[in-house]
This record gives C-alpha cells, structure tokens and sequence, in this order.
C-alpha cells in the first residue's frame, strides 16, 4: 500500500520486482540458469530434429530393402517352379525312354533328358542366387531396422531432456537441471551409438 510518500512492499511485490530486475538482466544467478537451459534446450532440440530425420530415414530403407526381398523371394519362388516344370519333363521323358521298346526313340528320349538336366542346372543356380540375394536385402532391412529403432531411443531421450528443462526452469530446482543434462547426453550418445550401427 502506498500513499504520500510511505510506500510497503508485500512478499508479493518483492517476488514481482525480482522477476522484473531478472527478465531485464539483472537476475544474478537465475538469470544465468535460464540462459544457460535456453541455449541448452535450443542446441537439444536440434539434434533431436536431426536424430528423429534420420530415424524416418532409416525406418523407410527398411521398408524398401524388405519390399526388394519379397521381391527377390518372389523370383527365386518362380525359378524353383520352373526348375520343378522340367524336372517333371525330365521324368516323363525318362520313363518314355524306359518303355520304348525301339532303340533309335531311346536315343531320341535320352537327348531330352540331357537337355533337362542341363537346364535344369542352370536355373538351379539363378534360383539359389536370387535366394542368396533375397536374404542380403532381409539383413540389410533387419539393420536398418535396428538402426531405426536407436535413433528413435535417441529422440526420446532428448525429448525426455527437453520436458526436464521445463520442468526446471518452472521449478527452478537445481537437481532437474543437472537430470536435464544427464538425459541430454544419454540421448547424444544412444544417438552416436544409432550412426555407430550398434
């Protein structure tokens, strides 16, 4: 209360004046804690930007490279049918040349069986290797994947860091501060850990 020239501060008005006097600068030591998680809060959120990027990122390569081995399964599937239709061939030519009883159509039958085991072969080897090609794209995507999922621990710890900073700055309570940093630098290193591939 005021008048003439006598003039009270309440504990309110106190606390006022203070608040006043800190977002002007002159808030001595919590003025500097402020500072100090603003610019800590700003430098986090960054790479949490950068780590959650790369999170997608790699999450979306996981997809591609399963999509490129179903793809692959697919084709390696498609050659062992092929591969199965001329062991079929091979099998009926074989019992034809079995119970022919002329001499030149054995000649005729086994000449066909050779072709077939032939191609056979051949189609053997492309069905192995885009079966070999397949499992590639499944680990390569299996990485990706577990790649993905540390990026995504990363962002969350920094996101986790970012509500700590809140809290303290609300709070002002020192212990926060320092939970703030702590989380701040799990989340840096679970990130480094993310593009280690670890």
């Amino acid at each position: 209360m005021s008048g003439a020239g006598f003039h009270v501060h309440g504990p309110h008005d106190h606390e006022l004046e203070h608040a006043a006097q800190g977002a002007h600068g002159g808030g001595g030591e919590h003025s500097g804690m402020i500072n100090q998680i603003a610019m800590f809060t700003a430098i986090i959120a960054t790479i949490g930007a950068i780590f959650g990027y790369m999170g997608g990122a790699t999450q979306a390569n996981a997809g591609l490279f399963k999509n490129n081995a179903a793809i692959k399964k697919t084709e390696a599937s498609n050659q062992w049918n092929y591969f199965q239709s001329k062991s079929t061939k091979q099998s009926l030519a074989e019992v034809s040349r079995d119970l022919t009883p002329r001499e030149d159509e054995k000649g005729k039958y086994q000449a066909k069986i050779d072709r077939y085991e032939k191609e056979k072969n051949e189609i053997k080897v492309g069905a192995e290797k885009l079966e070999a090609e397949a499992t590639a794209w499944d680990k390569q995507s299996d990485e990706q994947m577990h790649q993905h999922h540390r990026w995504a621990q990363a962002t969350t710890v920094l996101q986790v860091c970012i509500a700590l900073a809140a809290i303290s700055l609300l709070t002002k309570k020192k212990w926060l501060e320092y939970a703030m940093f702590g989380a701040g630098g799990l989340g840096v290193i679970v990130g480094i850990l993310a593009a280690l591939h670890i």
